[in-house]
């Protein structure tokens, strides 16, 4: 669809007519990655504006929640808001709603969560760059890291029964204790994985074309990062040194040794393309060592000792977040003298970060698009709610 239409003169004095076009790219085009619309204006191949259409997928998540019969029938909605990362979308939740309860759970407990949280966020970054590998035009990562998300996905089936929702954390506890031969095969899996982290750092992030691809693109600076509240490895990547497990603790994520990662532009600029994939990646690494920590040290306990028989707050409010695999994921919570709560409000990382889109693809040509939204990492699912 024709915009504009311009008129300028050549060199020879002739009349050249320069058009801009809208581009539709979606709402079930592959690059999209699920069902989002971008409206693209372009100038030639050059990028002028990106305008997100969201909405294909919103299924009043907020609303829905409001009209349970419990509070902790809200747990398998909120699975279904980021399904690539059930688990944390959880712990978000029971974090948020023992806060509001002033709920203290058992130390093993705490222990679970965290490594099935950082279990799920290796299973959600595995996702991000083997579908942005794919994206980039390589193959191969994607078919390594689906295989090695399989073995986490059977973790979380042997504990619980399912593979993509679980209903596993609850508020107060867990619904399951870990099975006997769990710590063992996590263990396994651990060793196993480095090795194929060292493979796919090797094959595709030094990748001379994977790099050209994507170094320089899609800056997004440290300000403009804060300024749109982008969270996770999007704001880390812009070399912002800020995480919610070490700036805003929950849980017990200070009992343990590990590292945050930035961006450093290292193959070009500071808060480019490389930089958010690479950040996805050696957070991985920070991940397994939390989990091999937590798994040596993890005490023993009843896993639903603190788990309310019946959920009725004294009216008030409270607001929960955790370091969700794409950012800040929160919940905030109002209770009322009532078994339901009266008004429940998610801060979705994928639509916040999502937001900065059109400030970051500016000027890039339409082929780096594809690139750039690959490295935002949203889940639409997420972002409509």
């Amino acid at each position: 669809m024709i915009e504009t239409l311009e008129k300028h003169k050549t060199s020879t004095g002739k009349t050249l007519r320069t058009e801009e076009m809208v581009v539709n790219m979606g709402p079930q085009h592959p690059s999209t990655h699920g069902v989002l619309r971008l409206e693209v204006v372009l100038d030639g191949e050059i990028v002028m504006d990106v305008i997100p259409h969201l909405g294909y997928l919103h299924r009043c998540f907020e609303k829905h929640c409001e009209h349970m019969t419990s509070y902790q029938q809200v747990v398998p909605y909120v699975d279904r808001m980021d399904y690539v990362a059930a688990m944390t979308n959880e712990m978000a939740y029971v974090v948020a709603a023992e806060k509001l309860l002033k709920i203290e759970v058992p130390e093993r407990v705490h222990y679970i969560r965290i490594i099935m949280a950082e279990l799920q966020r290796i299973a959600s970054h595995l996702i991000a760059i083997g579908t942005f590998g794919i994206d980039m035009g390589a193959f191969t990562p994607f078919l390594y890291y689906f295989r090695d998300r399989e073995k986490i996905l059977e973790l979380f089936e042997m504990t619980c029964g399912a593979r993509l929702l679980y209903n596993y954390m609850w508020i107060g506890g867990l619904s399951h204790d870990i099975p006997p031969q769990f710590v063992d095969k996590t263990k396994e899996f651990c060793r196993d994985f480095k090795k194929t982290l060292q493979e796919v750092n090797d094959l595709l992030n030094y990748n001379e074309i994977f790099i050209k691809r994507t170094a320089n693109v899609g800056i997004l600076p440290k300000d403009l990062a804060i300024n749109y509240a982008c969270s996770g490895p999007m704001l880390r990547g812009s070399g912002v040194n800020f995480d919610l497990r070490r700036d805003d603790p929950y849980t017990l994520y200070h009992k343990f040794e590990w590292d945050v990662i930035v961006g450093k532009g290292e193959m070009g600029t500071v808060g480019d393309v490389w930089d958010r994939n690479m950040v996805r990646q050696l957070e991985m690494w920070e991940s397994l060592r939390i989990i091999e920590q937590a798994l040596v040290s993890i005490p023993e306990g009843d896993v639903q000792k603190a788990v309310p028989k019946r959920i009725r707050p004294v009216p008030g409010d409270a607001y929960g977040r955790i370091e969700g695999p794409r950012g800040e994921l929160g919940f905030y919570i109002v209770a009322e003298d009532n078994v339901t709560p009266y008004r429940i409000k998610a801060r979705a990382p994928a639509f916040v970060n999502l937001s900065v889109i059109n400030a970051i693809s500016k000027g890039a040509m339409l082929a780096d698009l594809v690139a750039i939204v690959g490295s935002i990492d949203i889940v639409l699912g997420e972002v409509d709610r």
